[in-house]
C-alpha cells in the first residue's frame, strides 16, 4: 500500500516503455534504435561584427550537432512545493479526472477533463507540407516521445497539513460535481511536512503552518527533503522525479558577499542556518544534490548565484521564474506584435486584483516586489530589439499594481492600458480587461514545465569538437515559454517575446528528429508553376 504522502500506484505506467512513432524521418541523418533517435543537424547562425564607422561585417556560419534522444519515457513523479495549494490541489484532481475517465454536469451539460492550456498536449506545429505544397501538422507531444501527464506519479509537501480532497474544497477552483467524484481518491493524499521561515512569506500565511519540519537547522532540513525525494521515488518504483514549487511568493533575498554569492559560500550559508537562506533554495538545493530537476514557478530570486553556480558545477537541471499564465503572457505577444509592426508602446499599465490566498500573501508589500520585478521586465527585450523606436537604455514606463479582492476568488481580473506613439505623432490607446481563473491556466503550464524538464534528462549533443555526447546546460531556457521571468544561463540574452519563446521549443524538437527549422517562406506557392 502506498504511504498517505504518495498517490496511488498507477498500474498502466508502471515501467519505462518505448511506442512506436507517429512518423519517421526518412533521411540518412536520422537513425531509429531501439533505445534512441539520433540525428546529424546543421545549425546555421550569422556572426554580426559592428565596426566603429557603425557599419557590420556579417558572416554566414555553419556547425553540425549529433542528438541522441533517449526513446523509453520513464516512469515519472511529480512533487509540488505547496502540493496542498490552489494549483497543486487543482492539478492532481484534473489528471485523477483524466485517468478515471470522468465525466461531469454543470449548467452548460456534460464536461469531459482536457488538457486545454498546455503547449505540449494541446498544440500542434507544421510538420512540413505535402507533395502538393498541403500544410501538415501534429500534435507537439509527438515529435519525440514524451512522459503522457495522466500517468504522473504526484506527491508533495505544503506547511498545510490539510488532506487533498479538504484542500481541494478550499480552494474553490473545480466544480462541484468533479470535487464529489475525486474526493475518495484524494482524501488519502497528505502532504509531507514543509519548511517555513516566517520572514520569507506574508505574516498573513501563519495561521496555515501547521505541518512543519522540525528546528530550523537549515542543513537538516535539507537532508530530510533529499530522503523525501527518495523515499517517494522508492514507494512509487519510479525512474525519475521533477520537482516544482509552486508555493507562495517569497520576498527577494538579499544577495549578501559571502553568503550566497559563490557555491561555497552558499553552502556554508546553509550549514551555518544563515538568515538569508530561502525555503525555496533549500528546496532547490536539495534537489542539486539529489540529481533532480527543480523548477521555481514563484517570482522570488531562489537562485542566488552561489545556488546557480552550484547547479552548474553538479550539471544539475534547474528551470525558472513565475509561471507565465494569463495577464503577461498576453502581454509578451501584444508587444511583441506592435514593437514588429513599427508601433511604439510608450506606456503600459497593467492593474490586478484577484481573491485566492496567492493574492493573500501578495498583498504583503515584500511579497508585492517579487512578483512586481518579474511582472515589470517581461517587454525589456522586444523594446530593446528595436532601435528604431527605442534609444539604448529606452523602453516603456511600466507600472504593476495588485490588489487583493477576496470576493472573486481564484477568478483573477487584469486590466491593461497600453499608451503607444505611432505616425506622425499620433496616439493610439489599447486597453485589455482580462477574467481569467488563475489555477485553471497555471495547472497546464505546471505539465509542460514537467514534460519538457524531464524531455531534457533524456536528449544529450555532442558538436564536431567532442569526444562524446553531453546533457544540455543546467539552466533549462526551453522553458522561458511557461515563465514570467526565464532564467538562462551567463552571458546568454533573456528572451521574453512569446512566438520566439514557441520557435525555440518546436524547433529543438525539430533539430532531435533531424529536421531543419520550419521555412516560412512558402516559395511552392509563390512561384510561376514550370
Amino acid at each position: 500500500m502506498a504511504p498517505p504522502h504518495a498517490e496511488v500506484y498507477n498500474s498502466s505506467a508502471a515501467a519505462a516503455s518505448v511506442s512506436e512513432p507517429l512518423f519517421k524521418v526518412n533521411s540518412p541523418n536520422v537513425e531509429y534504435s531501439e533505445k534512441h533517435i539520433t540525428s546529424k543537424y546543421t545549425y546555421n547562425n550569422t556572426i554580426v561584427t559592428p565596426h566603429p564607422d557603425g557599419s557590420m561585417t556579417v558572416d554566414p556560419v555553419e556547425q553540425t550537432f549529433h542528438f541522441k534522444t533517449e526513446r523509453s519515457v520513464p516512469r515519472t513523479g511529480l512533487m509540488m512545493v505547496g502540493w496542498g495549494g490552489n494549483n497543486g490541489t487543482t492539478l492532481t484532481a484534473s489528471i485523477l479526472a483524466h485517468r478515471h475517465k470522468m465525466t461531469w454536469r454543470t449548467k452548460k451539460g456534460e464536461q469531459a477533463p482536457n488538457y486545454w492550456g498546455s503547449v505540449t498536449q494541446a498544440s500542434t506545429l507544421r510538420l512540413g507540407v505535402t507533395a502538393q505544397g498541403e500544410d501538415i501538422y501534429v500534435p507537439l507531444n509527438k515529435m519525440v516521445p514524451m512522459v503522457d501527464p495522466t500517468d504522473l506519479v504526484l506527491g508533495g509537501w505544503d506547511i498545510s497539513s490539510m488532506n487533498m480532497a479538504d484542500a481541494m474544497e478550499r480552494a474553490e477552483v473545480l466544480d462541484y460535481d468533479v470535487q464529489r467524484q475525486v474526493a475518495d481518491a484524494m482524501r488519502p493524499l497528505v502532504p509531507l511536512k514543509s519548511i517555513y521561515y516566517p520572514d520569507f512569506i506574508a505574516a498573513n500565511q501563519a495561521d496555515r503552518a501547521d505541518n512543519l519540519m522540525d528546528g530550523d537547522d537549515k542543513r537538516k532540513h535539507t537532508d530530510q527533503i533529499r530522503k523525501d525525494i527518495r523515499d517517494f521515488k522508492a514507494a512509487n518504483q519510479l525512474d525519475k522525479v521533477i520537482v516544482v514549487w509552486t508555493a507562495n511568493t517569497e520576498r527577494y533575498a538579499e544577495i549578501i558577499e559571502g553568503v550566497n554569492d559563490t557555491a561555497d559560500n552558499f553552502l556554508a550559508a546553509v550549514k551555518n542556518s544563515h538568515p538569508e537562506v530561502a525555503p525555496s533554495s533549500i528546496f532547490a538545493l536539495a534537489c542539486i544534490e539529489e540529481g533532480v530537476p527543480f523548477i521555481n514557478g514563484s517570482p522570488q530570486n531562489t537562485f542566488v548565484p552561489g545556488l546557480l553556480q552550484l547547479a552548474e558545477r553538479e550539471r544539475a537541471f534547474i528551470g525558472g521564474d513565475d509561471f507565465k499564465s494569463g495577464q503577461t503572457k498576453f502581454k509578451s505577444a501584444i508587444v511583441d506584435f506592435l514593437v514588429n509592426a513599427g508601433i511604439k508602446p510608450v506606456a503600459i499599465t497593467s492593474y490586478n486584483h484577484l481573491g485566492n490566498n496567492d493574492g493573500k500573501n501578495l498583498s504583503s508589500h515584500k511579497q508585492f516586489r517579487s512578483k512586481e520585478i518579474s511582472k515589470s521586465t517581461v517587454v525589456d527585450d522586444m523594446t530593446a530589439a528595436n532601435q528604431i523606436l527605442y534609444k539604448p537604455g529606452e523602453h516603456p514606463d511600466h507600472t504593476v499594481v495588485i490588489k487583493y479582492v477576496p470576493s472573486v476568488g481564484d477568478s483573477k481580473r487584469a486590466i491593461d492600458e497600453y499608451e503607444c506613439d505611432i505616425f506622425m505623432g499620433g496616439r493610439q490607446s489599447i486597453a485589455v480587461y482580462n477574467v481569467c481563473e488563475d489555477s485553471f491556466l497555471a495547472s497546464p503550464l505546471i505539465i509542460d514545465l514537467v514534460v519538457l524538464a524531464e524531455l531534457m534528462t533524456r536528449i544529450e549533443y555532442k558538436t564536431e569538437g567532442m569526444t562524446k555526447f553531453s546533457g544540455f546546460h543546467s539552466v533549462m531556457s526551453i522553458l522561458s515559454y511557461m515563465l514570467k521571468a526565464p532564467m538562462v544561463s551567463p552571458n546568454t540574452p533573456v528572451v521574453n517575446a512569446l512566438a520566439r519563446q514557441r520557435s525555440a521549443i518546436e524547433n529543438i524538437l525539430r533539430a532531435c528528429v533531424g529536421l531543419a527549422p520550419n521555412n516560412e517562406m512558402g516559395l511552392e506557392h509563390k512561384i510561376w508553376k514550370q
